[in-house]
């Protein structure tokens, strides 16, 4: 007595009695991914059907090609296991040993309820490890200032020299352009509010007191972090990558004193002149709005700028700038120092510098506003 089954792909399967009684499933044709890539689900459930019978004789005599994916396609259906009674090719054979051989797969994690918990510890941990790292790296370089002040033959004059002209000479272009825009936007916007109230004259306290103060540095400092910030960041990485740093290390010389310190300086000299670039443009393009909507001459902006805006808040934004800028360049040569041997880091690390630099100028900005609240305010 015999059941012959539908041909799936060009696997055949036919399920026969034998001369002693036993039932027989007999399997032939190819199995073969490209054969049965369409009935793949399919099968697997007819095959696990056929498994559930222990006294089932299976037969693979009658396949002739089968690769890894036919082979654990009835590996699977076995249960991972051989059934009782089986009969192989010798190349077959091989094929079933081998799989015999690999390891069972993992047990599933157990469902941690207290992650939260711990991936909130984590991060804290992870917090105040770059917050130690970054205070020991500071503290290194002050040693590294008060050595050279005793040594002024090795200051690095020239990186400090590179470094003043990558971060601040060639950031002049952009930060100009994005400081004008802010400009027009700001200065378009308030003139239309102050329109109303026919308090025109205002616009130039409103321009002076948000760009010189405010806007001026906190523009330049974001786009200096994203700027330069990265390039620190990423010059440090590809020299890890690269194994220079290695090299200087085998050589004696150590990474704050010729890497860290001619870039926290560069930038701390060159932050504030950027912020008063900036901050120059910024207010250009808000006169020429003011001049354009309001009928304000550029003489009289810029004769009642002094009046409205108090010396102080110059001196503040500048001293943000200084700030900020010594932050920016600790922060990029701290992650940059951490980066390891591969691209991966490479790339995270300099977008966790990125983003941790933005948020460090946001913080120092608002200290900034709490300590000084009354300082260049009639």
């Amino acid at each position: 007595m015999s059941d012959q089954l539908p041909d799936l792909g060009s696997l055949l399967l036919r399920r026969v009695t034998g001369e002693d009684g036993a039932p027989y499933l007999l399997l032939a044709g190819n199995c073969t991914l490209a054969v049965l890539e369409q009935r793949l689900q399919a099968l697997s459930a007819e095959l696990a059907g056929y498994a559930a019978d222990p006294r089932l004789h299976w037969d693979l005599t009658g396949i002739e090609q089968m690769d890894d994916a036919g082979a654990v396609l009835l590996w699977r259906a076995w249960g991972a296991r051989r059934p009782q009674h089986l009969l192989l090719r010798p190349e077959q054979e091989r094929l079933f040993n081998r799989l015999g051989k690999t390891p069972p797969l993992p047990a599933p994690p157990a469902r941690d309820l207290l992650w939260p918990v711990t991936k909130l510890g984590g991060a804290v941990f992870l917090l105040w490890e770059h917050l130690t790292g970054i205070v020991i790296l500071a503290g290194q370089l002050l040693l590294d200032m008060k050595y050279l002040a005793a040594h002024p033959a090795r200051i690095p004059w020239r990186e400090i020299s590179a470094n003043l002209f990558r971060t601040g000479a060639q950031a002049l272009g952009i930060t100009a352009l994005v400081g004008f825009l802010i400009g027009v936007v700001l200065s378009y916007l308030s003139s239309k509010q102050l329109q109303m109230f026919g308090a025109d004259i205002f616009i130039i306290n409103i321009l002076g007191m948000s760009i010189i103060r405010e806007l001026g540095p906190m523009l330049a400092a974001i786009l200096v972090a994203g700027r330069s910030g990265s390039s620190m960041t990423a010059q440090l990485g590809v020299m890890r990558v690269t194994e220079e740093l290695d090299a200087l290390t085998v050589m004696g010389i150590p990474h704050s004193l010729r890497l860290v310190l001619p870039k926290v300086i560069g930038l701390g000299i060159a932050m504030p002149l950027v912020v008063l670039w900036t901050s120059a443009i910024a207010l250009l393009g808000g006169m020429v709005v003011a001049e354009l909507q309001l009928g304000l001459s550029y003489h009289f902006f810029l004769h009642k700028l002094p009046d409205a805006v108090p010396l102080a808040n110059l001196w503040l934004g500048l001293g943000k700038g200084v700030v900020c800028g010594m932050i920016i360049a600790l922060i990029a040569c701290h992650f940059g120092l951490r980066i390891k041997s591969d691209t991966e880091s490479l790339g995270a690390g300099t977008t966790n510098s990125v983003v941790t630099a933005i948020t460090v100028v946001i913080i120092i900005d608002a200290i900034f506003a709490v300590i000084f609240s009354d300082v260049g305010i009639k």
